[in-house]
């Protein structure tokens, strides 16, 4: 976000960002959530807010692949099944503050495809430590409530989670044993 237009940007002149985004949920019905590490290249700006993985989709590439690689470079997290995936793409703007400015001022906001993944791993695969050359999103994480989720998102990307969660919330239940 450290760079600022040299003049004001016409959202509607923008496209949206190809994304992915990943509910993980673990076998006690909770969701990852991942307060976002302090970054100057943050749309969300500074580790205030918590969300679910997500990150960019590469040109040409796959949304199933680009999930389970973000969800990797994220988190760590490999040991997953998929339970569903969102039958749409879903979009959000960005405040008026940030277009122009964030993602180096090329999107107006995100159209992002969103899934839903069993984690049957054991929480010590988690790491939120990236690799080299790669830049950290979360500060901490932690195991929540699905129904927590939302007060915990910033503000403009609320919507979006409510549909994500409107349609994967049936998964966010403790398995049977």
């Amino acid at each position: 976000m450290t760079d600022s237009p040299k003049s004001p940007v016409d959202p509607e002149t923008l496209p949206y960002r190809p994304c992915v985004g990943q509910m993980v949920i673990n076998r006690a019905g909770l969701v990852w959530a991942g307060r976002r590490a302090d970054s100057t290249k943050d749309a969300e700006g500074s580790g205030t807010w918590w969300q679910m993985p997500q990150g960019g989709v590469e040109p040409g590439e796959d949304p199933a692949i680009a999930a389970r690689r973000e969800l990797f470079e994220e988190t760590g997290i490999r040991t997953v099944i998929e339970i569903a995936e969102m039958p749409s793409w879903l979009t959000y703007e960005l405040p008026a503050e940030l277009v122009g400015r964030a993602w180096g001022g090329r999107y107006r906001g995100q159209k992002q495809k969103w899934f839903a993944y069993r984690f049957t791993g054991d929480d010590s695969e988690i790491s939120i430590t990236p690799a080299p050359g790669l830049e950290a999103e979360f500060a901490e994480w932690r195991w929540t409530p699905a129904s927590e989720l939302l007060d915990l998102i910033v503000p403009f990307k609320r919507d979006v989670y409510r549909q994500v969660l409107a349609e994967f919330a049936s998964y966010a239940r403790p398995e049977s044993r």
